[in-house]
């Protein structure tokens, strides 16, 4: 079994009272992306105060600025390698796992150009014992690009809930976004323990999951709760349509038909009797027509 370390993007939203968010997040997951450095990279004094802030055992990984891939296409003029420099800074000082690199659709890179830009790319980055992965995202590589990741170590970077990656390599890296639009979603039971079952194959000497969906913190720690207790952990006090009423009542408004309770909440889960399940399952049960509130869209669904 591989060792697996589960954290989502980010821990500017894990809020915990009286206690900085970095080292509250530190000691509930292993690991964490910086996915703020898409944006803009960090200080380097900032990256070493970081590092200080969480357990030696503590990983990081650290995204690659995008004006990298969506400006420079990869291939940097002489003018602008300092913010290689820095990026390569960073991710000695937090003591980086992986380097990731998102290559979009938007991306200027010609694809007849793409097998040279990324070899090159990864031919100039290195950072001590850093990996790179790369993430393509509405693109569709070349058997080239892969062959030349495959040689040079890089790993392929999929959401394992969607896919799996191209070739088989000694470090996963998973970027768990999720069936829905955009990162609107939330992973039930099922499947977390399929994620959990992947990430876990003898295969791979070490497995990365960064959740990134709206609910990252919760799907994070249930995941690793799986893992290493061997069971989830519920999500409300209440089970069946007691649950999916506590969730409903978070945000739900009324008055709503089937349709738009289906678009704005069926992405959501709920505690059943003995599995998390997605509350979609049950909302498509409801016959049409309008509710008025709460009390009575829950007299519909406990009439079917």
């Amino acid at each position: 079994m591989s060792r697996l370390l589960v954290g989502a993007g980010g821990w500017a939203y894990f809020q915990v009272p009286g206690t900085d968010s970095l080292e509250a997040y530190s000691q509930a997951f292993d690991f964490v992306e910086l996915n703020s450095s898409y944006y803009e990279l960090p200080a380097i004094s900032s990256a070493s105060e970081w590092r200080k802030r969480v357990p030696d055992e503590f990983r990081f990984s650290v995204r690659c600025p995008r004006i990298i891939v969506d400006h420079y296409g990869l291939n940097l003029p002489l003018g602008a390698r300092s913010l290689l420099e820095r990026l390569v800074e960073v991710c000695k000082q937090l003591e980086a796992e992986v380097m990731t690199v998102l290559i979009s659709a938007s991306s200027p890179i010609k694809e007849s150009e793409l097998a040279v830009r990324v070899r090159d790319f990864l031919g100039t980055f290195s950072s001590g014992g850093t990996a790179l992965a790369v993430e393509f995202r509405g693109t569709r590589p070349s058997d080239e690009v892969f062959d030349i990741m495959k040689e040079s170590g890089a790993i392929h970077s999929v959401d394992l809930s969607n896919s799996e990656p191209r070739y088989e390599g000694r470090v996963l890296y998973s970027r768990l976004f999720g069936k829905g639009e955009e990162n609107v979603y939330e992973f039930d039971d099922g499947e977390l323990r399929e994620i959990a079952k992947k990430a876990s194959a003898p295969k791979f000497e070490k497995s990365i999951l960064a959740f990134h969906g709206v609910r990252m913190y919760r799907d994070a720690g249930r995941v690793k709760s799986f893992i290493e207790k061997g069971y989830f952990p519920k999500i409300t006090s209440g089970v069946g349509a007691d649950s999916i009423r506590e969730v409903l009542s978070e945000d739900a408004r009324f008055p709503t038909t089937k349709s738009r309770l289906l678009k704005d909440q069926g992405w959501k889960v709920f505690q059943d009797t003995e599995e998390v399940r997605k509350i979609s399952t049950v909302l498509e049960t409801l016959p049409e027509g309008q509710f008025n509130n709460l009390d009575d869209l829950m007299a519909k669904l406990r009439s079917h």
